[in-house]
């Protein structure tokens, strides 16, 4: 993407599917949701994530699959439910399908650009599997999306960023 097209703003995070959308919160909450993030993941166990091929929100997101699973739908309303319970998070009960992706193009993907962009994407078959062992929390600092820490999932210990 950033050598045909130029695009760099996916860039601007780690690789990640989204369990809960964005939301801002006042910066005496961030240990406590750390804490809580971390007494959730203790509780879940590893499960394959699967990914093939590529696909779109058009006319600006080109992203790569990710298969829906019973694993990773469960985790996503888990910790939703989880967060949401316990009341102190500025958190909003997503209305929207789960539709786990990564993206790899989106605000910079220029409209005109967008056509050709996933044509040459769609093409390219792509199948990855891994096991899903841990939730990153991400933060945003300075324009980009950093991990602020990882919490290991069946109560391994917590693990700091991956550089």
């Amino acid at each position: 993407m950033r050598e045909h097209f130029g695009c760099v703003v996916a860039m601007r995070s780690p690789a990640h599917i989204t369990l809960i959308p964005p939301f801002w919160m006042s910066e005496d909450l961030e240990e406590q949701l750390k804490t809580d993030t971390q007494d959730f993941a203790e509780k879940q166990g590893s499960f394959k994530i699967e990914l093939q091929d590529f696909d779109a929100f058009r006319p600006k997101v080109i992203f790569l699959h990710v298969k829906a699973t019973t694993g990773l739908s469960n985790l996503r309303s888990e910790l939703e439910n989880d967060l949401m319970l316990r009341e102190k998070y500025p958190l909003k009960q997503e209305s929207r399908p789960f539709h786990p992706h990564i993206t790899i193009a989106n605000r910079d993907l220029l409209r005109k650009d967008f056509p050709v962009a996933f044509d040459y994407f769609r093409k390219i078959s792509y199948t990855k599997a891994f096991e899903a062992t841990d939730i990153a929390l991400l933060k945003h600092l300075n324009g980009e999306w950093k991990v602020e820490k990882r919490f290991s999932f069946g109560g391994q210990k917590e693990s700091e960023p991956r550089s």
